[in-house]
């Protein structure tokens, strides 16, 4: 009676690591390339690599974010104005509809949708709720929301654009005027600058900084003691790496990282959304892909869809990218631990 036991004892360890790795919908169409542009790479992407194309038909996917509790995916459309829901069992579905502006009123936004989203505690998700200008608490059960920051100094936001929280419930996040018709020009523009901002636990709203052109997807440091910044912008496609103390105040800046090289015709994407694992690898959105790099900005490779990538999110068993690409959602198995 003892070996049936014992060999049940190795064996299912051993199945459920296989199933992680085997290819995860057989169904899905596999796209895509991977550049490898360090040795490094080969401890992060399997050499046995595969991109598959889960769902389509968006006109903006964006702001991924995996819910342990139901393992499920949410992601936005962004100018559709609806956010999905994504399972391996259930496959595709809407989950709210508007996600973002829900007023009559046209003319004012280009972008009504709501953008990124960011695990917050159980049972809700933090939302960067572009058509209501607002950084919000979103309930999952009951999907209502709670708006967090509304205004600065007076003034509506442009249009928050992605949020991240800090491990003591400290939130951040980024303001460029996407949303908005006409930009920076929109009449309805508020405040002259687009910003990166702070949320501290007792509601207070604080500036952090005002002069990144296009400020959008952002992340923080595994010590949460630096906060990575991406710019959108085609005349500067950077990321920033600013320097935090324990109350989240700046106390340096830098440039972490550069894609300016990466640019070209037929190279689609900027610097959007981002994600850092638990050892300080970086997946940055990018020119081309999700660029790889290390803690010190050193690129290790580059995931290729084919089409402009706008966000990334870790789910599963935390080993799985999930990646909003333009108008489809995409995934690849990973072999590192990301945070989800």
């Amino acid at each position: 009676m003892r070996t049936p036991l014992i060999l049940a004892r190795f064996v299912a360890p051993l199945l459920a690591t296989l199933i992680a790795y085997a290819p995860m919908n057989t169904q899905a169409a596999t796209l895509g390339s991977v550049e490898r542009l360090d040795p490094a790479i080969s401890a992060i992407v399997p050499s046995a690599w595969t991109i598959e194309r889960l769902a389509e038909g968006f006109t903006w996917s964006e702001g991924p974010v995996w819910i342990d509790s139901g393992n499920y995916l949410l992601f936005t459309d962004v100018p559709g104005n609806t956010m999905y829901r994504w399972s391996q069992n259930e496959g595709l579905s809407v989950f709210l509809k508007p996600s973002g502006y829900t007023g009559t009123q046209t003319g004012i936004f280009r972008e009504p949708g709501a953008n990124g989203l960011f695990p917050d505690r159980q049972g809700s998700i933090l939302m960067a709720d572009h058509g209501n200008r607002q950084v919000a608490r979103f309930d999952l059960a009951t999907k209502t929301k709670t708006p967090l920051a509304t205004h600065f100094e007076g003034k509506r936001f442009n249009s928050p654009n992605d949020v991240t929280r800090r491990s003591d419930g400290v939130i951040f996040f980024t303001d460029p005027p996407y949303g908005l018709e006409g930009l920076n020009e929109s009449k309805h523009k508020e405040l002259p600058f687009n910003g990166v901002y702070r949320i501290d636990i007792d509601g207070t709203v604080h500036l952090l900084d005002r002069d990144m052109t296009f400020p959008n997807g952002l992340a923080l440091s595994p010590d949460e003691r630096t906060l990575y910044v991406a710019n959108s912008d085609p005349q500067r496609p950077i990321w920033m790496a600013f320097a935090l103390n324990e109350r989240g105040e700046v106390i340096g800046k830098r440039v972490f990282a550069d894609s300016s090289d990466l640019m070209g015709a037929d190279v689609p994407g900027l610097p959007d959304g981002m994600r850092v694992t638990p050892n300080g690898t970086v997946f940055a959105t990018a020119p081309g892909g999700v660029l790889i790099m290390d803690s010190n900005g050193k690129r290790l490779g580059r995931i290729r869809t084919g089409s402009a990538i706008a966000n990334c999110a870790f789910g599963d068993d935390g080993r799985t990218l999930y990646m909003t690409s333009h108008n489809f959602l995409a995934r690849i198995r990973l072999d590192i631990q990301g945070n989800r």
